[in-house]
C-alpha cells in the first residue's frame, strides 16, 4: 500500500484529504509543520507528500530543499497545494523539488485526477 504524508497546518484539510486518500486506498499520515515532516520522514519516507504552501515556522521551499538532501529524499513525489494561482509561486515550488501542483481547496475527483497523472492512483 502506497503511503501519503499531508503536510498542512489546518487539521480540516489534513483530515479531508486524509479520507480521500484512504479511500484511494493510500496509508496516510499527517505533519501540521514542515519541522514535523522531516522529522518523521527521517524514521519512515512515504511515496507521496502534499505539500502545503503556507506553512508555520519553515517555508515550503525550505522544507522542499532540505527534503531532497535527505537520504531517500529524492524518493517521495511531492505535490505542492496552494491557492495562490501564481506562476511564479508554483515555479519556485517545482524549481525546490516539488513534481506536481494542485490547486486548493482540491475535491476526490482533482486530487485522484492528480494522482493518476504522477503516476500514483
Amino acid at each position: 500500500m502506497k503511503h501519503c504524508m499531508i503536510v498542512d497546518d489546518s487539521r480540516v484539510i489534513r483530515r479531508v484529504a486524509s479520507r480521500i486518500l484512504e479511500d484511494l486506498s493510500f496509508e496516510t499520515s499527517e505533519a501540521e509543520s514542515g519541522q514535523m515532516a522531516l522529522e518523521a520522514c527521517r524514521h519512515r519516507m512515504p511515496d507521496v507528500i502534499l505539500l502545503d504552501s503556507n506553512m508555520p515556522s519553515m517555508s515550503y521551499l525550505e522544507f522542499l530543499r532540505t527534503l531532497r538532501r535527505q537520504a531517500n529524499g529524492a524518493h517521495p513525489v511531492v505535490v505542492f497545494c496552494t491557492t495562490e494561482n501564481n506562476v511564479g509561486h508554483i515555479n519556485d515550488a517545482l524549481g525546490a523539488g516539488a513534481n506536481e501542483y494542485i490547486m486548493k481547496p482540491f475535491d476526490r475527483e482533482s486530487l485522484q485526477s492528480k494522482l493518476a497523472e504522477i503516476g500514483m492512483a
